[in-house]
């Protein structure tokens, strides 16, 4: 409880109702106590199925705020980058931490621009363009959108927890065209696929009982798109779940938590870390089974030395009722130990 009043105190509240405006809201809310823009996508290349995840996270230190040097902490970034190349037989990915500093590491207000040095997200022209240049790979990509925004939950008000203030705003943009260049251990190759950009902002941690998060976001190849989580609690039970599914040209429909179940298949532990991940999973939405498999089991990230998360990101295929098809991203967070956020 004591927790909950000093972050309403310090951090402005999420609360349902307000609308989810563009293109101002595509942009930073420095206000807030944490933020994240997030792309995934597969990716066809030369060399065959290649996954890609790119995260900008922005987040509110009010305790250097009262500190006047321009060089205070008072916003932080961090950032998570991942190419998954089943040639390799792992992930390859890279992180970057860095205090705000206008022109070189920012997330602006406005519309999306996110960057620390040569690590970027930004609107280009009507999409998105990312670039990053880590040591063992390289994303110069551009995402155009072929439909419009999918706002989650009530309107864009996401609930994440049984308090109704455990809540983010939260939207997403499914079905976004990608094209550009990869470079995975110096070769470079020409790209094209599919993405999915995710954008959240919140003021308030999960509730005390969670440990973690399981998130799928998959385009599907009919056009239509699925978004499903659950917050594990202590016990491996759902604190709370939530999902969207959208077919193309039809509203959104929103399922409540007791229509999701996730339900794991297969394990995969990890040989550095000795986690254990739920690679291969079932998700029921409503009356519907999803089937996911990775696209390769090794596809943990190791971001402890950024956010101080170690989870499992990985690039999936989707299978459905029927002939129903395609790709997604699945993360898997707080099987390690407890999400600090």
């Amino acid at each position: 409880m004591k927790a909950l009043l000093f972050a309403l105190l310090l951090f402005p509240p999420v609360m349902a109702g307000r609308p989810i405006e563009f293109p101002r809201d595509a942009g930073a809310h420095p206000d807030y106590r944490i933020e994240w823009w997030y792309v995934t996508g597969h990716l066809e290349s030369k060399r065959g199925p290649l996954g890609f995840q790119v995260t900008f996270f922005r987040l509110r230190n009010p305790d250097a705020e009262a500190n006047p040097s321009r060089f205070s902490p008072r916003q932080l970034l961090f950032a998570h980058a991942a190419l998954a190349d089943p040639s390799k037989g792992r992930l390859l990915h890279d992180q970057r931490s860095a205090r705000a500093m206008a022109g070189l590491v920012e997330a602006k207000a406005g519309d999306t621009d996110a960057r620390i040095d040569d690590w970027s997200l930004n609107r280009e022209g009507a999409g998105y363009r990312t670039r990053v240049e880590a040591e063992t790979f390289a994303l110069d990509l551009v995402m155009t959108p072929t439909q419009p925004v999918m706002l989650q939950g009530d309107r864009g008000f996401s609930r994440k927890g049984p308090a109704a203030t455990q809540a983010s705003y939260y939207y997403s943009e499914p079905q976004l065209r990608v094209e550009g260049r990869v470079k995975s251990a110096g070769e470079s190759l020409d790209v094209g696929g599919v993405a999915w950009l995710d954008h959240e902002w919140s003021s308030e941690i999960l509730a005390q009982e969670a440990l973690g998060w399981d998130w799928l976001g998959a385009n599907l190849d009919d056009g239509a798109a699925l978004m499903a989580f659950r917050i594990r609690g202590k016990d491996g039970a759902a604190v709370w779940a939530g999902a969207t599914y959208r077919k193309p040209g039809a509203p959104s429909q929103s399922f409540a938590p007791a229509a999701i179940r996730f339900e794991p298949r297969r394990t995969w532990k990890s040989p550095r870390t000795g986690t254990s991940y739920p690679v291969a999973m079932d998700i029921d939405v409503g009356a519907t089974r999803w089937r996911l498999e990775p696209l390769l089991d090794d596809q943990e990230l190791d971001a402890r030395a950024s956010t101080g998360t170690l989870y499992w990101e990985g690039a999936v295929r989707v299978t459905g009722p029927g002939d129903a098809r395609g790709r997604g991203y699945l993360e898997l967070t707080g099987y390690a130990e407890r999400v600090p956020f």
